[in-house]
């Protein structure tokens, strides 16, 4: 199986001598192709430093991180910005659609930005439209839109343009139950269906339960790692609460 993701030996630290901080304490891991892996940890981990290292928001201290057979940490310039155009998708918590740009408008844009041609956009726009259900909405603004349907529309931009790699920065955060779990379905929708390879970082052992592995991180630190294996989602979610209680039962700052 390809590996899509290495994250090898990777320190991040912030401040100066008189005030280091170290954020990232030598994590390595890797993600296969095809896998949809969660992130867990408490307010303050790491955990968002080590999502943000891997979509070249922020730069590591030290360490190398390898996308696609790429070290991302080398790049500069047009290869950067390239590599962030054709080979990630981006999900976040508060959406991030253009509020003056339709639905549609929102998730075409990422292949107008690749000079796809006008009719194949549109081709490509409602076949992915239709897959995660949001047909009936390409039309309408983010304003007119639910927070589910927001981001499922933000989920739509991100894979639209099949990246090696979709990011989800606590993407249920915003949403009511509902909402997440049409949203949540979505991504497995894309994971076991359209084949996406999925990194999401969320602090909800509920949200993590979707995931087919899951990596806490302490302390800067990899703390433990479970495989879902067999187990049903509900069995799942009940090992993920056990080591969040082995976090040191920070239940309030996880779940």
């Amino acid at each position: 199986m390809h590996t899509v993701l290495e994250v090898a030996n990777v320190e991040k630290y912030y401040g100066n001598k008189e005030s280091l901080t170290k954020a990232l304490d030598k994590i390595s891991f890797e993600v296969q192709e095809g896998e949809f892996v969660g992130i867990m940890g408490a307010s303050g981990s790491g955990k968002t430093t080590l999502l943000n290292c891997i979509s070249t928001i922020d730069r590591v201290t030290s360490g190398k991180i390898i996308v696609n057979d790429i070290d991302i940490t080398r790049l500069r310039g047009s290869h950067l910005n390239r590599f962030r155009r054709e080979d990630l998708g981006f999900i976040f918590q508060d959406f991030n659609l253009l509020d003056t740009l339709t639905a549609y408008e929102n998730i075409a844009l990422a292949l107008s930005i690749q000079r796809v041609k006008p009719d194949k956009i549109e081709q490509e726009v409602e076949k992915t439209a239709k897959e995660l259900d949001i047909s009936f909405v390409l039309h309408k603004y983010p304003y007119e839109m639910s927070g589910g349907q927001k981001q499922r529309v933000a989920c739509a931009r991100a894979i639209i343009t099949r990246p090696q790699l979709v990011l989800a920065d606590e993407p249920t955060g915003a949403l009511d139950s509902k909402s997440a779990r049409m949203l949540l379905e979505s991504f497995q929708f894309m994971n076991q269906e359209l084949g996406a390879t999925i990194l999401m970082v969320t602090h909800d052992a509920f949200t993590a339960s979707y995931a087919d592995r899951i990596l806490f991180i302490k302390d800067g630190k990899l703390f433990n790692e479970l495989h879902r294996g067999e187990d049903s989602r509900r069995e799942f979610f009940g090992r993920i609460i056990e080591v969040v209680t082995l976090l040191g039962g920070e239940l309030n700052d996880v779940l």
